[in-house]
């Protein structure tokens, strides 16, 4: 890496961004899936931003009990703090602390990069509320956690929903979908509102993310064995259903399905398809004008299978893009990005394809 490190400082010259650390990070045997996704998380300034500051007011507490989200704080400052600027970080206490967290990553299996990042975003969240309510004095544990589609809410006891509190996690990431159902006898619309740290999208041969949104919030007709019940005919009918961003986050996560469950087969299948993003996103929103927004870091799946392959990523970086491979760090022309949309034929020999997108919305730093 010392050569890599050098032809990356060599290349950038003078344009190398002041204060920022381009370091690679060690694979502790099959952790690319995680080494990638803290690579893009790092790249995403105002998450890092705040970790880092919640690092700094925390640091001086000798008392504080060691959790995801002070190794994660520390392993950014480690990384911000270097004396030099390109290099290899070990992420050692971090990715124990992972494997003790949750037993799906002790196997030296191969993971989901997505499950992870989910998984990693709700215990920074967890352990935020429970600060939050030990220093405001409450004894009370949160209630249980329900999962809804894309996101989370806190039930009460009588099936409403007290407001969660919100961390600079979910400041950064947290968006809200509104679920419509019209009844299509008596036209009542039900609206139920979500929150989500990503979407995830199903994806077409041949397609765009634009296309991809679209059919998200396409409008899909409950019949049959589907049908919805009203409450107001208080019977099941036939319904149309669709749900629509009300809020953007300011960092929008785009996770494309790319392992589908194929009945024929009785297994999962890697889709290679070829799917289109854009170097600048605009998204629709229920009331508000179209956000803009400008994508900043992708997760690569390499590989043509879904229980092997390998995890690397491409970060923007003051108007550079890198490439991250565990230890390695390059830098490649932006024009490299479409190399990694997929493949337009089934059968290719280009398996490195798109997995994550990050996108952060354009003014989310000012």
């Amino acid at each position: 890496m010392g050569a890599a490190g050098s032809k990356l400082e060599k290349a950038l010259g003078d344009q190398f961004p002041e204060g920022e650390r381009f370091f690679g990070l060690e694979n502790f045997g099959n952790t690319c899936y995680c080494n990638s996704v803290l690579q893009a998380l790092y790249f995403c300034v105002p998450f890092r931003e705040q970790l880092l500051e919640y690092y700094a007011n925390n640091k001086k507490q000798a008392d504080i009990e060691e959790n995801l989200l002070t190794c994660l704080a520390d392993l950014f400052s480690q990384i911000s703090s270097q004396k030099k600027k390109t290099g290899v970080i070990a992420p050692k206490r971090f990715v124990q602390r992972v494997k003790k967290e949750n037993e799906l990553f002790r196997s030296y299996m191969h993971q989901d990069a997505h499950e992870f990042l989910i998984f990693l975003l709700n215990e920074l969240v967890d352990i935020l509320e429970k600060e939050t309510n030990t220093a405001n004095g409450s004894l009370e544990p949160p209630p249980p956690l329900e999962n809804v589609a894309n996101g989370r809410l806190h039930p009460q006891p009588n099936g409403t929903h007290r407001k969660p509190l919100i961390t600079w996690v979910h400041k950064n990431f947290q968006g809200i979908l509104t679920n419509e159902t019209r009844c299509l006898r008596c036209e009542t619309i039900t609206a139920r509102e979500e929150t989500f740290f990503d979407l995830s999208l199903d994806i077409e041969q041949n397609s765009s993310i634009t296309s991809c949104l679209k059919n998200f919030s396409s409008t899909e007709t409950l019949n049959a064995e589907d049908k919805f019940f009203c409450d107001k005919c208080c019977s099941l009918q036939e319904a149309q259903k669709r749900m629509k961003i009300k809020r953007p986050p300011s960092i929008l996560v785009i996770h494309l399905k790319r392992f589908k469950y194929i009945e024929q087969l009785g297994r999962n299948k890697k889709l290679s398809y070829r799917v289109v993003f854009p170097m600048e996103l605009k998204l629709n929103t229920v009331d508000g004008p179209e956000t803009e927004y400008s994508l900043f870091a992708v997760v690569v799946h390499v590989g043509s299978g879904t229980n092997h392959g390998h995890y690397v990523s491409l970060v923007k970086s003051h108007n550079h893009w890198l490439f991250f491979d565990d230890e390695n760090v390059e830098m490649i022309d932006e024009s490299s990005v479409q190399t990694f949309f997929g493949s337009a034929q089934e059968f290719t020999s280009n398996t490195d394809h798109g997995y994550i997108l990050f996108y952060e919305s354009i003014g989310a730093r000012s």
